[in-house]
């Protein structure tokens, strides 16, 4: 599907296309849009049909990416540069600026790679977050932890996707949870970050997915987190439906505004986490970026509001339709495996290829696979995904355990050395 149809019009430079299973959609619809131009690690393959043109370069160095945008800049005109990803959406916005395109303040995008930064931001612009502390060894989360009491909640200050979080609940867990942080920071390559200790937030996790354009916010969608089973903060889904909006998430929505003003973000799309507290909405972290877990495409279900669409103009320098055309309800849930082994067969119902409520069954491992449940292997534990709708939270919830409960993984626990000796 190349985006010829759009030849004589400038070009959208996309930083890194990310995972097919989880942005595959998203390059999609950009292509409806704009020319495509992508930078990434490695050359197009599922992304071809979608580009214009491309090049390779090493996501994590800035002048390589430069370079590179100079040599498409040279060919190409370039009216916007997007990010998707958690890791190289600083460098977005840098190229942004370099090309001197619409584009977020790419110090106020450091900011939020930094949770111990933007925790200091918030702290001084009194937006309701957690108590914190830096961590950079052992001996100083004991401290911490006295300082902060128990509950706390551990994590690298500059990883993504829950890696390495942990809640710790009494002093005899402050050993194993360092290790097990700081090897989640180390694999992640951000140990130059440190950790950040935090209180421990009570109450329901949501996400505000906010739009910036030029310092106005709006708050498009609230949506609502399922997590796993302690210590661990794996997520297990997501609903978008704006029936349940009303004046918890109307403050939250005002929260989610103060902490983007504080970091100094003004323009792009933002993914804002908190908690519900008992006390209010407290800051969690903010991402700025189109959230993950399909949840952009929850939003364009739920609501007919096209987030990558309005990401894709506020880079482009337009501005974007923010007209809700729709109300309903759409959830994804996430399977994992229970126990580890070796998948032997992985299979769905037909059921979910029948039911219109089912919007996609995607399954993510294969025969022959090695799967651990969480947090053994993080975001990549999953064995399926699967999207539906529905006309009211509730029903949409059901719809979901029912599609859930269609998969089946057959996992075979036989120790590989026994195995092999068979």
């Amino acid at each position: 599907m190349k985006n010829s149809h759009f030849a004589q019009s400038p070009a959208l430079l996309l930083v890194g296309a990310g995972d097919p299973l989880y942005r595959g959609y998203a390059l999609e619809r950009l292509a409806t849009r704009y020319r495509i131009l992508l930078l990434d690690a490695a050359p197009p393959t599922w992304q071809e049909p979608y580009l214009t043109a491309h090049r390779t370069a090493d996501l994590g160095d800035l002048t390589a990416l430069r370079d590179a945008t100079d040599e498409l800049a040279a060919r190409h005109e370039i009216g916007g540069v997007l990010s998707w990803n958690e890791f190289t959406a600083a460098h977005a916005a840098s190229l942004a600026a370099h090309l001197q395109t619409e584009g977020p303040d790419p110090a106020a995008v450091r900011a939020c790679r930094n949770k111990a930064a933007a925790r200091s931001l918030f702290d001084a612009h009194h937006v309701p977050s957690a108590r914190w502390a830096p961590v950079s060894d052992l001996d100083q989360l004991r401290r911490s932890a006295a300082q902060l009491g128990y509950p706390l909640v551990l994590k690298p200050a500059a990883a993504a996707g829950s890696a390495g979080v942990i809640r710790i609940d009494s002093p005899t867990e402050l050993g194993a949870a360092y290790a097990f942080t700081a090897r989640a920071a180390e694999n992640h390559r951000v140990t130059s970050a440190g950790l950040v200790a935090e209180e421990y937030l009570d109450g329901p996790e949501i996400s505000v997915e906010v739009v910036m354009d030029r310092g106005e916010y709006t708050a498009v969608a609230v949506t609502f987190k399922s997590l796993g089973a302690p210590p661990y903060f794996e997520e297990t889904g997501h609903l978008v439906a704006p029936t349940l909006r009303g004046p918890v998430t109307d403050e939250a929505e005002k929260v989610a505004a103060a902490a983007l003003r504080s970091l100094g973000l003004t323009h792009g799309v933002a993914h804002v986490e908190m908690r519900l507290t008992r006390t209010g909405p407290r800051i969690i972290e903010v991402n700025p970026r189109l959230g993950g877990d399909l949840i952009p495409h929850l939003v364009r279900l739920a609501t007919g509001i096209d987030l990558v669409a309005a990401a894709a103009d506020l880079a482009m320098g337009r501005t974007p339709d923010l007209a809700a055309t729709r109300c309903q309800a759409a959830a994804i849930g996430f399977l994992y495996p229970q126990t580890t082994g070796r998948l032997r067969t992985l299979t769905a119902e037909a059921v979910l290829a029948t039911s219109p409520w089912c919007e996609r069954a995607v399954l993510e491992q294969q025969p022959g696979a090695r799967v651990a449940p969480p947090p053994a292997a993080g975001l990549d534990s999953r064995l399926a995904h699967i999207v539906v709708t529905a006309d009211t939270p509730t029903q949409a919830r059901l719809r979901l355990d029912r599609a859930l409960a269609a998969v089946h993984a057959d996992i075979d626990t036989t120790p590989i050395d026994k195995a092999v000796a068979a």
